[in-house]
């Protein structure tokens, strides 16, 4: 069961002071002026080798096809096709969070799809810390239809999940503590906001499953919805409240505030 709501190692540890080569490294760049990689850098850079071997994939498979079919134009359409793979694959797995937090494969789909949301108007926050506690809110989100907290959980699709006189379970193993958390982490964060506010606002929690089967897209089950992984987007367009773009930006900043970031 990979959960994203578990955040280990760090929780017990105090601040880490800075190496003394990282500080040196930092004096040293700003002796220097913040000067420009050099070529040398630059194609040293793992993300430059990674780009290196996609186009050349890329060429060899146009080359390919355009020998077997006798078709420049085939062989170059191949080509640009497999650039535009490795780049929605790559987008996919691109996350916000920085690489060291190692933010599970639940939460990078659910970024995913929220990524499409951003570009909607919707404004988001990911990895965001509950005062006081160990919580962790996955994704924060606020548009025209209302403040949203979700967790992002991906569990073995082998075992089915069931509700049961308002209990949820997962196989034998019943999963209403981590909705009580998910709830309680809404709730937190709900307060928190308002009090910023000075006005009351709403957030609804929510727990977003990948893995096991679903009867449902969505389904509130002792306050939180629990929904299918893959319909987050839709989802989010089921909120009933109506959101000015001052309003929005109101939430976002307070959200952004009074919840820390867990990195």
């Amino acid at each position: 069961m990979d959960s994203a709501t578990n955040v280990t190692g760090d929780r017990n540890k105090g601040t880490a002071h800075p190496s003394f080569f990282v500080t040196r490294a930092k004096k040293s760049g700003a002796k220097s002026g913040g000067a420009a990689r050099t070529y040398g850098a630059l194609l040293t850079s793992g993300s430059t080798r990674r780009w290196a071997l996609r186009c050349a994939v890329a060429a060899a498979v146009g080359l390919a096809a355009g020998l077997l079919t006798a078709d420049v134009r085939i062989g170059v359409t191949f080509g640009l096709g497999t650039v535009v793979a490795f780049t929605v694959h790559a987008s996919r797995r691109q996350s916000e969070v920085p690489r060291w937090r190692r933010p599970s494969a639940a939460q990078r789909r659910t970024e995913a799809q929220l990524k499409v949301m951003k570009r909607l108007g919707y404004r988001v926050l990911h990895a965001r810390g509950i005062p006081g506690g160990n919580g962790q809110i996955d994704h924060f989100i606020v548009g025209r239809r209302g403040a949203f907290a979700i967790d992002s959980e991906a569990w073995d699709k082998r075992l089915p999940l069931r509700n049961k006189l308002e209990k949820l379970y997962h196989g034998r193993f019943s999963k209403n503590e981590r909705i009580d958390e998910a709830l309680e982490e809404a709730r937190t964060a709900q307060r928190l906001i308002s009090e910023e506010l000075g006005r009351e606002i709403r957030v609804r929690a929510s727990l977003a499953i990948y893995g096991p089967g679903m009867p449902w897209d969505s389904h509130n089950l002792r306050g939180v919805d629990i929904i299918t992984g893959t319909k987050v987007r839709k989802w989010l367009r089921t909120g009933k409240d109506r959101l000015s773009e001052e309003e929005i930006e109101a939430i976002y900043n307070a959200a952004a505030k009074v919840l820390p970031p867990r990195y």
